[in-house]
């Protein structure tokens, strides 16, 4: 029998070994298991990692065994791109932090009651999560100090620069000492993200781990083909034979989300969108009703969808191609996840089949081809 790999091997703590153990968490995962030593080497380090692959983890494990709680400071910041990442973030630090003794935790996130962040701050706060709009505010406000900071945790870095929130991000890196670890983890990493690594880690140790390909298992894949003028026509004919139970349609765009959301509200369909121009009261109200199932279609663009993690989707349908697989993968991991079946459909215009010859490659097969009439509109199609 193969004995299971042990976190204590790693360098954490019999104490959080237990922890975990007792939240049910036996073994480490690849990332855990190369980025632990080095994080607690107090190296610096990029992870490139989907999620899901327990890369949170990676980097509070370390963070919980570095923090000195007699020091009454802040001494640890991971920032994040999103509200909804924020508070999955806490909630996992939270579940461990109560367990040792002494170590205070702060999330610092927008739509949240500013004075209750501020009582809380009275007392020591040892590591704070945060977004980087609020977390400017405090600052601004000269409520939270980032002087002491030795560990900074960058999360998503490739969704804080799509989200164009590298102003922000510099301005809060502009808070911290020159002497710091820095542990940058992203899922995809473009020119920007290479040139923000440049920028602010020492000799970091890159390390890259492919995520799970298990949900790909799970999942029916199709292609329909069709054209650009047919396309909207054609999605609904999708859901009117697949009838999905819910399903979250990818569009490259705000724009297009909007656009395509609007055609669906038009037609009867329970839709909805997703994106980053919704202020975040407007995208909390949105995601709870597509928990909650009052609407079936949430039409979003990938940054929205980053962190989004719904019990019960059925489908994902690409309406615009992702340009990479990575992005390929992400999404359609958002169905058929937690043992379940789902359904993953791609439109395809003759101008995006370089991408779609990409996908084929990356997924190490070929898609199944599907061909659906395109619905007749009336008038309205256009």
């Amino acid at each position: 029998m193969i004995a299971l790999k042990q976190f204590t091997n790693l360098g954490v703590s019999e104490h959080l070994s237990n922890i975990l153990k007792n939240n049910g968490i036996q073994e480490p995962t690849p990332i855990q298991e190369k980025a632990i030593p080095v994080l607690l080497k107090k190296k610096d380090v990029v992870g490139q990692a989907q999620t899901g692959t327990g890369k949170t983890l990676a980097f509070l494990l370390p963070i919980l065994e570095m923090i000195n709680p007699e020091q009454k400071e802040v001494q640890a910041l991971v920032l994040s791109p999103t509200r909804e990442l924020a508070l999955q973030i806490s909630s996992e630090l939270n579940k461990l932090a109560k367990e040792v003794e002494g170590i205070n935790t702060l999330a610092v996130y927008g739509g949240q009651d500013i004075q209750a962040q501020l009582n809380k701050l009275k007392n020591s706060v040892h590591i704070v999560v945060a977004t980087p709009g609020r977390l400017l505010d405090h600052i601004r406000r000269e409520t939270i100090d980032l002087s002491s900071v030795s560990m900074f945790v960058l999360d998503e870095a490739d969704q804080m620069l799509h989200m164009g929130f590298l102003p922000e991000v510099e301005s809060v890196m502009e808070q911290l000492q020159e002497e710091r670890q820095t542990m940058l983890f992203s899922a995809t990493m473009p020119t920007e993200v290479r040139k923000l690594v440049k920028q602010y880690t020492k000799n970091a140790e890159n390390i890259k781990v492919e995520g799970s390909r298990i949900t790909l298992d799970e999942i029916t894949q199709m292609v329909i083909e069709t054209t650009d003028r047919e396309k909207q026509a054609k999605l609904m004919t999708v859901l009117d034979q697949f009838r999905p139970f819910l399903a979250i349609i990818f569009c490259r765009t705000k724009r297009r989300a909007m656009k395509l959301n609007a055609a669906l509200q038009g037609f009867g369909y329970l839709s909805d969108e997703l994106h980053g121009d919704l202020s975040q009261a407007k995208r909390e109200k949105v995601m709870k009703r597509f928990r909650e199932m009052k609407i079936q279609y949430l039409v979003a663009t990938d940054v929205a969808a980053r962190g989004l993690d719904v019990e019960g989707v059925t489908h994902v349908i690409n309406y615009d191609i992702p340009e990479d697989v990575e992005s390929y993968i992400h999404r359609i991991g958002r169905t058929g996840r937690a043992g379940g079946q789902g359904i993953a459909i791609t439109f395809a215009a003759p101008k995006d089949s370089q991408y779609l010859k990409m996908i084929e490659k990356g997924i190490k097969g070929q898609l199944k081809r599907k061909q659906v009439e395109a619905k007749d509109l009336g008038d309205d199609n256009r």
